[in-house]
């Protein structure tokens, strides 16, 4: 059954910033934009990179390897890969576009807490 679990302080993470965390087993991205707290999996759903190696722009996380987007907000696929043509519709047949797993945050005090 999910419960909230401690993770980090607001502190830990600059705005703009993201950092990896072990929750329960998990692999777990914290981010900060705009001041808001966001969690998801720290692992892309296309190529199963960690996406605290690549970059956030706003709410927007760009995985490292394939250049994959997603918004940390509710998960969706902004974009599936970099890729173009023939090799994009190739792609797309061995992993179709999937969203990004987003756990549930709430901050109380000096605290974060993810659902899991």
């Amino acid at each position: 059954m999910p419960e909230y679990v401690e993770v980090c302080s607001p502190r830990d993470i600059s705005d703009g910033g993201m950092k990896a965390f072990t929750v329960k087993g998990k692999d777990v991205l914290i981010a900060k934009a705009e001041n808001k707290i966001y969690a998801a999996s720290d692992i892309c759903p296309h190529m199963k990179a960690r996406l605290n190696r690549g970059t956030l722009q706003g709410t927007i996380v760009t995985c490292p390897r394939h250049e994959s987007r997603f918004d940390l907000k509710d998960g969706h696929v902004v974009q599936w890969t970099n890729l173009s043509g023939i090799t994009l519709t190739i792609g797309k047949l061995f992993r179709s576009p999937r969203p990004l797993e987003i756990y549930p945050v709430k901050v109380e005090g000096d605290k974060v807490y993810i659902e899991i």
